[in-house]
């Protein structure tokens, strides 16, 4: 064994270095080896106590063998804080790219008609009628209120199934969203060791969080009592107020929400043809109280409204990837930081 470590000593540049084999022995009463043993490296050690000269040049040899290795070794650590900070990039840029996609989805899906088919589309027709009415939507305004306002009477309760309908398909737009952007990021941080670390470390990340549906319907309930706000803002004139009232703010809010999913600054062609007329009937409505530029106006102010509680839902998704990816990343300046304390290092040598 001696040998063999005097020539790993030796390879090392310590060939001088002296060595002290102590056999496998057993202790004493006070748990210590026993004198003879440790008799040579005693000596030794009150020798190097004894002689200052002695200690200056171990001391110097220590110190020397320490800087001569610092190039290595900070190189080392260099090149693995570089790896460290690209590895958190590409995992950074996984997620981001994801959850940007997550809120395209959601915008796409306010303007594209989606939210006006199926069950929207169903209590809506419920509620106003179908085939004939709609026929009779470019007759004149003034038939069309009273048709409305006729309807409005005759089903209390028809346009809070309308916006409860509304409601949920907005709520799933938004979690459908989310919850593909957290699949997404999963499966790709799965193809990449340290993503794969970290959903070990994790496991939570793999799907939406537990709280997301309840945050959504809470957002969405936020976001219709805003349009609720925007309505009776718009509708503080005196002429206005008297034809909101015909309605009632609920009903007005509620044609303004159906608007807001198909008004991109006019209807188009297509766009006309969504859920049979829907929203075409919504904003003739609200065109005959407020005018078509406020229209125009209140339709966006609630879809950007709504975009900031979207914003919202997925931000909070998008953070809790982004926590997890920050407590492995290093900081930016590290490797300069390194890189300046070595030079400092070599220039007081």
């Amino acid at each position: 064994m001696r040998p063999h470590l005097v020539d790993m000593l030796r390879a090392q540049g310590l060939g001088t270095a002296p060595v002290f084999p102590i056999p496998e022995t057993t202790l004493d009463g006070n748990g210590l080896l026993p004198e003879t043993d440790v008799a040579r490296l005693r000596s030794w050690l009150t020798d190097l106590a004894n002689d200052a000269t002695a200690r200056e040049v171990v001391v110097r040899q220590t110190l020397t063998g320490a800087l001569a290795s610092l190039d290595s070794r900070s190189e080392e650590l260099v090149t693995a804080s570089r790896t460290q900070q690209r590895v958190t990039a590409d995992l950074t840029d996984i997620v981001n790219r994801a959850f940007d996609d997550s809120r395209r989805g959601v915008e796409n899906g306010m303007s594209d008609g989606q939210l006006l088919r199926g069950e929207v589309l169903a209590r809506w027709q419920d509620f106003v009628g179908t085939g004939e009415f709609f026929r009779k939507v470019e007759s004149g305004v003034s038939k069309l209120r009273d048709r409305i306002t006729g309807a409005f009477r005759g089903h209390a309760n028809a346009p809070a199934d309308v916006e409860e309908a509304l409601h949920v398909g907005v709520a799933q737009l938004m979690e459908a969203n989310a919850a593909t952007a957290a699949a997404q990021v999963a499966r790709e941080w799965r193809a990449l060791p340290a993503g794969a670390e970290i959903l070990h470390a994790h496991p939570e990340l793999a799907k939406p969080s537990s709280d997301l549906g309840p945050r959504v319907d809470a957002a969405v309930r936020t976001w219709q009592d805003e349009v609720l706000d925007l309505v009776r803002s718009e509708g503080q004139d005196r002429r206005t107020n008297a034809r909101v009232a015909a309605y009632g703010i609920n009903g007005i809010g509620l044609f303004l929400m159906l608007v807001t999913f198909a008004h991109t600054g006019g209807l188009t062609g297509a766009e006309a043809g969504i859920a049979g007329g829907t929203s075409v009937l919504a904003q003739r409505v609200l065109e005959a109280i407020f005018g078509d530029q406020a229209v125009r106006t209140m339709a966006a102010k609630a879809r950007a409204a709504l975009l900031r509680r979207a914003d919202e839902v997925i931000e909070a998704e998008r953070t809790r990837f982004l926590d997890a990816v920050g407590a492995r990343t290093v900081a930016a300046d590290q490797t300069e930081r390194l890189s300046r304390a070595l030079d400092a290092v070599q220039a007081a040598r």
